[in-house]
């Protein structure tokens, strides 16, 4: 154990780095899930007969392999955050889209049959009854995203998206277990911290929908942007190296270290790179 707290406290600062943007990856996602996941799962139950097939298909992204999707998506989307935030947010749509659905299938039909004697118009019933007495479900929908989010983000540590899944790789590399749970361990607390705040969430959902609503506008419209807009315009020389060559003292610290070397690096599994060039080329 004194190991393993030297080496967190020897690299607190990647380790706060990498827990950042973690966190935005599982935030980004999560808002775009719900910011579609919503309104498809409230259309849904207007439409019945095609519920079915589209829960079926949202279905089966669920049973795609992690590391399958990320290397599917490279070729068109490149390495970065860009697919990282694709493939969670597809993983994350599942939940929210069902929970949605079945919250507002199951509210009892004598409630909505009254609210149509009283002369409400459809949007009326859905906002001020359906929805209402859907939110729990729909909420518990929302926390399984988010917990299934944390846990996959560390997997695109693989395509250069950063976040806690760099330690774990590099650790798995180096066969360095102190490594391994500096990521591990964050990347499990956050799923933890996340799931107990939404449960305090829940209790008062009615009173923060609005304030959560507009965070997940700002993050949509405001973070996105910042985030991946400066990419179209960088022209820097990055350099792509594996976790273990990150690590190593003959790798990348040794490079710094003898030469004098600094670059902007991400880390990189070279056979999700292979298939995707493959891909592309094909």
């Amino acid at each position: 154990m004194l190991k393993f707290y030297d080496f967190v406290l020897s690299h607190l600062t990647e380790i706060a780095r990498q827990t950042f943007e973690h966190i935005g990856l599982t935030l980004v996602a999560l808002a775009i899930a719900i910011i579609i996941g919503l309104p498809l799962g409230i259309l849904l139950t207007k439409y019945r007969k095609i519920s079915n097939v589209v829960l079926g298909g949202v279905g089966i992204i669920q049973t795609i392999p992690s590391i399958a999707l990320l290397g599917f998506l490279l070729p068109f989307l490149g390495i970065g955050p860009t697919p990282a935030i694709v493939a969670l947010f597809l993983y994350a749509l599942l939940p929210i889209v069902r929970n949605t659905f079945t919250g507002i299938k199951e509210v009892e039909p004598s409630v909505t049959e009254a609210a149509k004697g009283m002369g409400m118009s459809y949007m009326q019933i859905l906002r001020k009854v359906e929805l209402p007495l859907a939110i729990p479900v729909i909420f518990a929908g929302i926390r399984t995203a988010t917990v299934i989010n944390v846990g996959v983000a560390t997997l695109c540590a693989l395509i250069a998206s950063g976040g806690l899944g760099q330690f774990i790789f590099r650790g798995i590399a180096l066969n360095n277990m102190n490594m391994i749970l500096a990521g591990a361990i964050p990347a499990a607390i956050l799923a933890l911290f996340f799931d107990f705040v939404l449960s305090i969430l829940q209790k008062y959902i009615n009173q923060v929908i609005k304030p959560l609503l507009i965070f997940s506008s700002v993050i949509i419209f405001v973070i996105i942007p910042f985030l991946f807009i400066p990419s179209f315009f960088a022209h820097s020389f990055r350099a792509g190296f594996t976790a273990e060559f990150m690590e190593r003292s003959d790798g990348y610290p040794g490079l710094k270290q003898h030469y004098a070397i600094s670059m902007d690096t991400v880390e990189l599994d070279p056979g999700l790179m292979y298939q995707a060039l493959r891909k592309k080329k094909g």
